[in-house]
């Protein structure tokens, strides 16, 4: 049966937008700005050149590989917080056969690095994974923790063994022959070839969730793993499975971010880069769809605030309390729609209360 767009969800979260977009009015009016100059400072600073548009592409394309990988483990009824560890990890491992396979064919290297990463993150996400299903060790609070790891392990294999001799005391990576970069497809900007790699994956993502049984056996492990185990499915196996595919994911967005734009692994390869993506996700209600689309408005948003700063003098600050008010209003939406619901329900009660009244005094 095909299953009807819910127009309510749409209509909530558009409404959820407007009322903190309204709230953000009041913040830049407070501050002794133009709400009016500063959006349209945001919305030029995200469209006004092919630069801006790439920048917001590439980092759409992050918010959205980063926000299926949770989805991924959400699916299954595991909570993966430890992407942004996994996506570290990919990184420096992902660049380091770069390195260490340099003079070879990038038909080579390339396809190594992106299996390195992927294979990295992957079993680095297998730890927790595996100890949720076999002992029912919490894995937000072994996710957390081996985020710390991953960041502590990469800033010393920066600092240490795999340092740029070129690089004083900074903590990166050698810097990759510039015959394996991904090659630009907006000039000047963060987007290259690797947004065409995450098409694929997103949609290969999307496809197994909603259109095949092994995404029907994943939403019952997670809904009901009781009645799915008793079903005959492999419970277990399906919620580790989903944890590695989830941590091989971040760590190939971590490649993508070293061969795409960076061309070393440095600490600043990620700027919480999951944790962002994790909200997406949370704010689309771990639906895949819905988190491609909230990509690209929270990637609009981002670009554009650097516009609003330059353009119409607004501090970053403020437009943190902004992203800030957009996020609450829109994780809140499922209440706003309730409430709208509720009183859409009360009024035409009481319609109907007026109309048989009418009726019984005639």
């Amino acid at each position: 049966m095909k299953r009807k767009f819910n127009w309510g969800y749409l209509g909530s979260l558009c409404i959820s937008v407007l009322l903190a977009f309204a709230i953000g009015a009041v913040v830049l009016a407070v501050a002794g700005f133009s709400p009016i100059k500063a959006y349209a400072a945001m919305i030029d600073g995200a469209f006004s050149n092919a630069r801006h548009v790439g920048d917001f592409l590439e980092y759409a394309m992050v918010l959205c590989l980063t926000g299926l990988a949770c989805v991924l483990g959400s699916r299954v009824g595991i909570f993966n917080v430890g992407g942004e560890g996994q996506l570290l990890l990919g990184a420096v491992v992902g660049c380091q056969v770069g390195v260490w396979l340099n003079g070879l064919s990038a038909w080579i290297v390339i396809p190594a690095a992106a299996l390195g990463a992927m294979i990295t993150g992957g079993l680095y996400a297998l730890i927790p994974g595996w100890l949720k299903v076999k002992v029912k060790v919490n894995e937000v609070i072994t996710t957390i923790m081996l985020n710390t790891i991953a960041a502590s392990l990469c800033q010393y294999l920066a600092k240490g063994p795999w340092k740029n001799a070129n690089k004083n005391m900074v903590a990166a990576t050698a810097q990759l022959d510039g015959r394996y970069w991904f090659s630009q497809l907006i000039p000047s900007s963060n987007l290259s070839t690797a947004i065409l790699a995450a098409v694929v994956v997103t949609f290969l993502t999307w496809y197994i969730m909603e259109k095949t049984s092994t995404g029907y056996e994943m939403k019952l492990t997670g809904q009901n793993p009781r009645f799915a185990f008793f079903s005959g499915i492999k419970t277990d196996r399906i919620v580790i499975i989903c944890m590695v595919i989830s941590g091989a994911m971040c760590g190939l967005v971590g490649m993508f971010r070293v061969y795409g734009v960076e061309h070393l692994y440095r600490s600043s390869i990620s700027n919480q880069y999951y944790f962002e993506g994790l909200t997406v996700a949370m704010i689309a209600g771990y639906q895949p769809v819905t988190v491609i689309f909230l990509s690209f408005f929270f990637a609009i948003l981002k670009i554009g605030a650097q516009g609003m700063e330059l353009s119409a003098g607004v501090p970053n600050q403020i437009y943190l309390i902004i992203q800030t008010v957009i996020i609450f209003f829109m994780a809140a939406e499922s209440g706003i729609f309730s409430s709208l619901r509720a009183s859409s329900q009360r009024k035409k009660a009481q319609a109907d209360i007026r109309r048989k009244e009418g009726r019984d005094h005639a």
